[in-house]
């Protein structure tokens, strides 16, 4: 090793331009891995000077946590090594070097531990054959290299790989999961993060994202190796790549369609024009063919239909952005369309523009979306005699701690469950792992061979019917046949949604405000703070350590009436099960208003959800003068809200 190289950087060290731990983790990678790509990299960094950059790379090791992977393959700036025949405006021929960073060091580790966790899993069972992965990637940069070197690693290390053929959804990857009988699943990507960002998402045999005992069982793996260097199996006893395609888009397409619980309705407002777009992801391989086939009339955006993972037409690849949908907005102008959905790169997040009473588009918020699926569901099911008096105690909804309570208060209304999970859709997924095993005592032939007809009536008398689930962060799911949101099956619910309101003249969000005359006025915002590299980190840890520590008594002038800490207090959900323990506090205030602080999981963010609800023991508006009213004035107390926990959240830095 070059011991110059690293007199430059003890030394940088020791004055204070690098935190302590980023030599050491230089150090461990260098002498860890063979390749040359990563020593020229660190020593372009260090004779440059570039210590801000050498902190953010390696002030810590990219943790494989209970998702998986996920973190920067760009770096701020990009090496000799790193950009190798690249142009300069193009993507690095080579990721980006650091511990803290996905690239192939990372990923190796990854699937090393992974592996070893199956294969002792595969053992115990006594399973004949090899253990398998389903593998998928989206349309971000390195997404098919990434894959190639997963598949290998895997493969040589006693793992079959059914490898998609190209970019696919990462709801289609929990269906294949399932549909495959696969070990366990893997895909490749980092939803709607900036183009510089990937990541790896790791799914268990039910096709859920991994959860306890699984997850701790992976992470121990990976954290004990220190080498990316490993001996491949005997020729014998590796295992083999086999390609998906069109046979698994059919079986997926297939089910998405009895997501529709009103056929006729859809064809019957064939007319309904919605413009579509995958923000240059994967969303486009299905969505548009299936709102085709189910009658409706669709348009793509072309200059997004093209797959990129520089995603060259938006700032953010952020169905929840305004200025994401701007494009297919003003084509739904132009071309008079009724309604404007789009997907996130791995689509399982769906974003909308609807007409309002006046003709003009508007953004509804994921809260929203949720709400009126949430309700058209279940009213549809009452009305068709699926649920009612006598099994409604057997269906429920699935929704988040910081989702809207709304979805609860319709709960209420229609006689069926409601139980909150932590932030996280893997929650969700054990949710209906747990209603599925359930079964096992009145069922014993294979479950996910039946119908979703079959399914329903069993769930209805033996176990709890999923009807509906979802998270304020724009992700839905209306079936239990895969195990994550679902972008593509939210495009197909929310057309059947928009062409019942169609079907009885009726704007959404028309409809919306009736179910806040009926239920109560309920509103969400967000504050977020996004705090990049080492140093924000560390700062956001500090804010969340300090919340729990010192949780506020009074807010913005109002008591205090309830804190849940979620990283401290024991808390168990609506079902009497124990809530794992999260970075999370949720403060209830006398007047219905809320709010809730957490780090982001995915995003380098600590977020703030902010709520009005209706005061306690109030009824709802009584008319739409007195909802406007409410309105107007959840406006004002929430953005005071908001300015006190600004003014707070300094108050706790300085």
């Amino acid at each position: 090793m070059n011991s110059d190289l690293f007199s430059r950087i003890d030394g940088a060290a020791a004055t204070g331009l690098l935190k302590i731990s980023t030599p050491l983790n230089i150090k461990a990678l260098l002498t860890a891995s063979d390749e040359p790509r990563y020593v020229a990299s660190v020593t372009e960094l260090v004779m440059r000077e570039l210590w801000s950059e050498l902190d953010d790379r390696f002030f810590e090791c990219l943790v494989f946590g209970t998702a998986g992977l996920r973190g920067r393959t760009i770096g701020k700036i990009v090496t000799a090594a790193e950009r190798g025949s690249a142009a300069p405006e193009a993507r690095p021929e080579f990721p980006c070097v650091g511990t803290n960073a996905l690239n192939e060091y990372n990923l190796i580790r990854a699937t090393l531990g992974l592996v070893g966790q199956i294969r002792e899993a595969h053992a115990s069972t006594g399973s004949a054959g090899r253990p398998s992965i389903a593998l998928a990637y989206d349309t971000r940069h390195f997404a098919r290299e990434f894959a190639d070197l997963v598949s290998t690693v895997a493969t040589e290390n006693g793992c079959d790989v059914h490898l998609f053929n190209d970019a696919r959804s990462t709801p289609e990857l929990s269906f294949a999961v399932r549909q495959l009988r696969a070990s366990a699943g893997i895909v490749l990507t980092a939803s709607h993060n900036p183009p510089y960002d990937n990541g790896y998402k790791v799914y268990w045999s039910d096709g859920a994202q991994i959860v306890e005992p699984n997850a701790s069982g992976i992470i121990a793996r990976v954290n004990a190796l220190t080498s990316d260097r490993y001996e491949p199996l005997p020729l014998s006893e590796r295992g083999q790549v086999l390609l998906l395609g069109q046979e698994m888009d059919d079986a997926y397409m297939a089910k998405l369609e009895t997501l529709l619980l009103d056929p006729a309705l859809a064809r019957s407002q064939g007319d309904l024009r919605i413009v579509f777009s995958n923000l240059h992801g994967t969303g486009g391989k299905i969505a548009p063919a299936m709102l085709r086939r189910l009658g409706f009339t669709c348009d793509t955006v072309p200059a997004q239909d093209v797959e990129d993972g520089s995603f060259p037409t938006v700032k953010s690849p952020n169905p929840e952005n305004a200025a994401a949908l701007a494009l297919a907005i003003a084509q739904a102008e132009r071309d008079g369309a009724d309604i404007v959905v789009a997907t996130d790169p791995d689509c399982d997040r769906m974003g909308v523009a609807v007409r309002d009473d006046s003709g003009a588009l508007c953004l509804l918020t994921g809260n929203q979306i949720g709400s009126l699926l949430a309700w058209y569901r279940l009213q549809a099911l009452f009305s068709q005699g699926v649920l009612n008096e006598a099994n409604r105690s057997h269906a429920t909804l699935i929704k988040t701690y910081v989702t809207s309570e709304l979805q609860e208060a319709l709960a209420r209304h229609f006689g069926v469950g409601c139980v909150n999970t932590l932030t996280g859709f893997k929650y969700i997924g054990q949710k209906l792992g747990k209603y599925e095993a359930q079964l096992a005592g009145t069922y014993t032939g294979s479950y996910r061979d039946l119908s979703e007809l079959e399914t329903r009536a069993l769930r209805l008398s033996h176990s709890l019917f999923f009807v509906f689930g979802g998270e304020e962060s724009y992700g839905y799911l209306g079936a239990d046949f895969l195990r994550d949101k679902d972008g593509n099956g939210a495009v197909m619910m929310f057309a059947e949604l928009a062409a019942y309101a169609k079907s009885r003249n009726q704007t959404l969000p028309g409809l919306l405000d009736a179910l806040y005359l009926a239920h109560g006025f309920y509103v969400e915002k967000q504050h977020a703070i996004e705090l990049q590299g080492a140093d924000g980190l560390a700062t956001i840890r500090r804010l969340a350590a300090d919340y729990s520590e010192r949780p506020p008594t009074e807010v913005d002038g109002v008591a205090v009436t309830k804190v849940r800490d979620f990283s401290n207090h024991e808390i168990h959900d609506e079902e009497g099960d124990l809530v794992p323990k999260e970075k999370m506090l949720f403060v209830d205030l006398a007047d219905g208003r809320a709010f809730a602080v957490r780090p982001s999981g995915t995003e380098p963010k600590i977020k703030y959800y902010l709520y009005h609800r209706p005061a306690p023991g109030s009824p709802p508006p009584a008319d739409a003068a007195a909802l406007a009213a409410e309105k107007a004035a959840a406006d004002v107390g929430i953005e005071s809200l908001r300015s006190w926990i600004v003014a707070d959240k300094d108050r706790r830095l300085s």
